[in-house]
């Protein structure tokens, strides 16, 4: 609205009344400044939100470069896919119930505490759809913490259910209770618990914790990589072989109110070298402890970095400088701590995820209930009631309201892998890799079995066998060496072998399957394996059974 269209507006409302036409034109040109006002801070807010998101999710390329150089070469194209799984399962996840659960009725009824949200399932009535986005980048975050865990011996269907189901139903139940202003752990909730709530600004529970419990429980249940902790007999290793990755370059790329904003990139930046110091530091005094010689480890402290940044997620906002150092180097202390006792206890964790996020995650939420400034917690909660404990000490009152929060939130909170998933997944890539060297000096005789069991399984289809689709990692079925064993009894092949020579009348190729059974019956040579395959293959000749190197280039 112009200057003289308010005026003449005004003036055939009010009339010549000098006062009262001031009055409205003023009125008027103000509500207009507001309007506009209001218009930009959306824009502005929008902005910034999608601009975040974007921020977050380009975290999605760093752990793709970690994984991909973390692994060895031969499940690089895997190990991408599978990130790239992530992202399409935790939006997919998200965008039909994950967010209805996470924030559902968060802004039209942000009085009632519930267990999960029940509103806002589908993006359906939801008004600031900017705000979806970046919670998504979170939620794809946390889902794809697991996909360097499980690295080289998980199956692609398997990971894509996994990504769907933690973003549609498990991190939703997490992001409710903490980060809703109806969720019963939240500091901004009408009654918070015990009058503070549990302060988690940038996610070291919500996101770190929930993702890196889920890689300790997957990876305990899928068990470590074929050699990693035992051979491919199934025979326990005096000491865990290393699995290096193939590019500690792509690791190294994977790293990737003003005054709280400017307070939070500062203690973040100071948390993430002292983390790195520290793990660095440690391994190198370790190190020339048990060798005598002074080594340096690049992948340490890289993951110190991280460790240290994972524990200054929750509480970079509310803590002071000088306390930043300190989280992030007890951070990365116990990312070292944790890495050598999983190896430890036998447990295969590709990419060092579990200590990173879990361990880091767990101590950075639990610091904040120790170090957290009241004068912090007041700028950014508007709340300074109930602060660290240890500032409740100096205040002669030994208040441990925000760390018992703390605490709450905290606790309620194949021979493929050895030939790589990239020849797994693309068969057809196989015949170029048949001859590759590896640095494994066995991964010539493991990618013999591996072809070995492709053939069996192409001419037991052939034959009206049965064989298992795809590899299984169960010791309770095939021991603790799956893969080091043979697939098809000698009782499977004569049955097999004996209707293909019922149909011939050949009681010699009869007599070819029943000496190759007993090769089978020693799995621990070579040359059994070797001797087996090519009487297999005789038998077969000028019979109606297809032979094995007649379906070879079709199945593998």
């Amino acid at each position: 609205m112009s200057g003289g269209s308010t005026y003449q507006t005004c003036l055939a409302s009010v009339g010549g009344d000098t006062d009262a036409l001031l009055e409205c034109v003023a009125g008027t040109l103000d509500a207009a400044m507001n309007t506009a006002t209001d218009s930009v801070t959306n824009s502005v807010n929008t902005f910034f939100l999608i601009f975040a998101a974007i921020l977050v999710f380009f975290m999605q390329t760093g752990f793709a470069m970690i994984c991909a150089g973390s692994v060895r070469v031969n499940n690089v194209q895997n190990t991408l896919l599978k990130n790239l799984l992530d992202a399409c399962g935790a939006s997919l996840g998200f965008y039909t119930v994950g967010y209805a659960f996470a924030f559902g009725g968060t802004f039209t009824n942000p009085s009632q505490t519930t267990f999960i949200g029940n509103t806002n399932f589908f993006l359906m009535d939801v008004e600031n759809q900017a705000f979806w986005m970046f919670q998504f980048a979170f939620a794809a975050t946390s889902a794809t913490i697991v996909a360097g865990t499980l690295a080289e011996r998980c199956q692609m269907s398997a990971y894509l259910c996994y990504s769907v189901a933690l973003s549609a139903f498990v991190y939703p139940v997490v992001v409710h209770s903490i980060w809703s202003n109806n969720g019963f752990l939240s500091a901004n909730n009408s009654n918070p618990l015990w009058g503070i709530g549990m302060v988690d600004f940038a996610g070291s529970c919500v996101v770190h914790v929930t993702g890196g419990m889920t890689a300790l429980i997957a990876t305990n249940i899928l068990g470590p990589r074929t050699g990693r902790f035992r051979d491919i007999r199934g025979n326990l290793l005096e000491k865990p072989r290393p699995m290096p990755g193939h590019s500690v370059a792509l690791q190294m790329l994977g790293n990737d109110n003003y005054e709280v904003v400017s307070h939070v990139a500062i203690n973040t930046t100071l948390a993430a070298a002292a983390g790195t110091v520290m793990a660095l530091f440690i391994d190198t005094v370790i190190q020339e402890h048990n060798t005598g010689e002074v080594t340096f480890n690049l992948s340490y402290a890289m993951n110190g970095c991280l460790a240290g940044l994972v524990s200054i997620t929750a509480g970079c906002a509310v803590v002071q400088s000088w306390a930043a150092l300190i989280i992030g180097a007890i951070g990365g202390a116990l990312f070292l701590g944790c890495s050598k006792l999983l190896v430890k206890r036998r447990i295969d964790d590709a990419v060092d995820a579990v200590p990173v996020h879990l361990s880091s995650g767990i101590w950075g939420s639990l610091s904040v209930g120790l170090l957290a400034d009241p004068t912090w917690v007041s700028k950014v909660y508007g709340n300074s009631n109930h602060a660290g404990w240890f500032y409740s000490w100096s205040r002669g009152s030994a208040d441990a309201h925000l760390l018992a929060c703390q605490v709450i939130g905290v606790l309620a909170d194949s021979l493929e892998e050895v030939v790589g998933l990239d020849v797994g997944y693309t068969g057809g890539a196989l015949h170029k890799r048949l001859h590759a060297k590896d640095d494994d000096q066995n991964y010539s005789a493991y990618l013999d079995e591996y072809v070995h069991r492709r053939k069996e399984r192409a001419f037991m289809k052939n034959t009206s066998g049965h064989i298992p689709a795809s590899s299984v990692h169960s010791p309770s079925l095939h021991g603790h060496s799956y893969h080091g064993r043979k697939v098809i009894t000698p009782a499977m092949k004569e049955e097999a072998m004996g209707n293909s020579s019922m149909r011939s009348n050949s009681s010699v190729r009869v007599g070819a399957v029943s000496n190759s059974s007993e090769s089978v019956k020693s799995p621990g040579s070579d040359r059994d394996l070797k001797d087996n395959d090519n009487a297999v293959m005789d038998s077969s000749r000028g019979s109606g059974v297809p032979s094995l190197s007649s379906v070879k280039e079709e199945h593998v």
